[in-house]
């Protein structure tokens, strides 16, 4: 059955260590497109670290293609209009917070606009994830965050420490919170949480639906735990060669690294005809 549908991670997968699209993967992924296969960025990134990527694609400002981010709590069009959208309340914020305090963990959220942070004294985590994403960052405290949480939505909270710190915060993290949210560890030093609805496998299948594209005609490309869902829904999970063990071990097929144009070989191989 001919793949209709390309579901592509970013970092580690689309972009290498430079954090650029090789030119024989940005060739692959446009002769695919103009074959009419779907090209769908799939990220843990808010829009706007995706933009500049769907640009040089192609791929932007479209009410035809679609882009999956904050690893699963939105998905949309490029052109702005919303299919999925899974947010986290205040309330399950609140707890979350209290709990990032007591284990003395740095902590942030991020919203479609802004990364907010309660620490005045930012973690660098922080400051990388505002560089990587292209998104201002906004010190406020808790009881700021509180009053004004009618102007915000929260997409997804994220521990950002060091690797001793998330370790141990999550080792002592309680039952009940695991069960409450949806939890990806997207580097050493990122734990995510978001909405227990939210994975980029749950917004995949939803944009599959919704294209009427069926399991079997989509592949899946990524490199790490917040990918596993997508390419365990996909027909044809690809893990790249630079993946954590557990992502090769449930992908259907390995291909070459990011920085040797991995998504452009799996490309090439298992959807250009």
């Amino acid at each position: 059955m001919p793949i209709k549908l390309v579901a592509i991670d970013i970092d580690g997968t689309l972009i290498n260590d430079q954090r650029e699209i090789t030119p024989q993967t940005v060739a692959a992924i446009k002769k695919a497109s103009v074959q009419g296969v779907k090209i769908v960025l799939c990220t843990g990134r808010p829009m706007t670290g995706v933009k500049a990527y769907l640009d040089q694609l192609g791929l932007n400002d479209s009410d035809n293609e679609f882009v999956i981010s904050f690893n699963g709590a939105l998905a949309q069009s490029t052109s702005g209009n919303v299919l999925v959208n899974y947010t986290m309340s205040f309330d399950d914020y609140a707890d979350w917070q209290t709990y990032c305090i007591k284990e003395g963990v740095k902590s942030q959220i991020e919203t479609r606009d802004y990364i907010y942070t309660i620490n005045r004294d930012l973690s660098p985590y922080t400051v990388y994830e505002s560089d990587l994403v292209s998104m201002p960052i906004r010190y406020r405290t808790f009881e700021e965050l509180s009053k004004m949480q009618d102007q915000y939505v929260i997409a997804k909270a994220m521990m950002v420490d060091t690797k001793e710190q998330i370790d141990k915060a999550w080792t002592e993290l309680p039952a009940e919170m695991r069960d409450r949210f949806s939890i990806v560890r997207s580097e050493d030093f990122y734990l995510e949480f978001m909405n227990k609805q939210a994975s980029k496998g749950n917004a995949l299948q939803l944009l599959s639906k919704e294209l009427e594209i069926k399991k079997e005609e989509v592949m899946a490309l990524g490199n790490a735990q917040n990918d596993d869902s997508m390419i365990e829904f996909a027909g044809l999970g690809v893990a790249m060669g630079n993946s954590i063990p557990g992502t090769l071990k449930i992908a259907d097929v390995t291909t070459a690294d990011n920085n040797h144009d991995g998504v452009g070989k799996a490309i090439e191989e298992y959807v250009l005809k």
